[in-house]
């Protein structure tokens, strides 16, 4: 059997819904972070760490940054799964889409070509499921712009509605009743 049937034995199948999930929204990109794509390589994250400072020329800032302290605490507080990276010392790195397919080529192995592989396909489904709601999305721009013209004819009509009550407040002298009239009111 060829080294590369056997790797493919050997090696786990990746769920795309596992990497979905370790896909956050920072900054306004979709991104993943350093700890979880050592895991899905099957690397330290000291050696994914290591692999990319050797090739920092290929992680411009729009491939990778590192997350603030702030931004860290945020995304540990809402995963259970990064519970671990909460006393790190270290804040991890963030990988844009093009920065996790720049990783396949700096750590030179099988696996990481097939997990990347594998990351660019659930980026690719996700990005494909955005466009796919933009019938939608204009459909629900379009009923928010007629509510909000709806709103502001009913509140011109309440206006003028309240304008009419304060004239008839406001006409003057009382005028005298019209109906009839029993022997103990006065007359006018």
């Amino acid at each position: 059997m060829s080294k590369q049937g056997r790797d493919e034995q050997n090696f786990p199948a990746i769920v795309p819904q596992r990497i979905e999930s370790r896909i956050f929204l920072i900054r306004g990109q979709k991104v993943m972070l350093s700890h979880d794509l050592a895991e899905l390589y099957g690397v330290p994250t000291r050696r994914l760490n290591e692999a990319v400072k050797r090739n920092r020329d290929r992680f411009p800032a729009d491939f990778m940054f590192q997350l603030s302290g702030v931004e860290m605490s945020q995304v540990v507080a809402n995963c259970d799964h990064l519970k671990n990276l909460k006393y790190s010392p270290r804040t991890p790195y963030a990988f844009t889409e093009q920065g996790v397919a720049m990783l396949s080529s700096v750590l030179h192995s099988p696996t990481a070509v097939r997990v990347s592989i594998e990351i660019m396909r659930v980026f690719v489904r996700l990005r494909r499921m955005l466009t796919s709601y933009e019938p939608l999305r204009r459909k629900l721009a379009d009923f928010e712009r007629r509510l909000l013209q709806h709103d502001h004819q009913i509140t011109m009509v309440f206006d003028a509605l309240r304008t009419l009550m304060d004239e008839d407040e406001s006409d003057g002298p009382e005028k005298p009743r019209i109906g009839y009239h029993t022997e103990s009111q006065p007359h006018d």
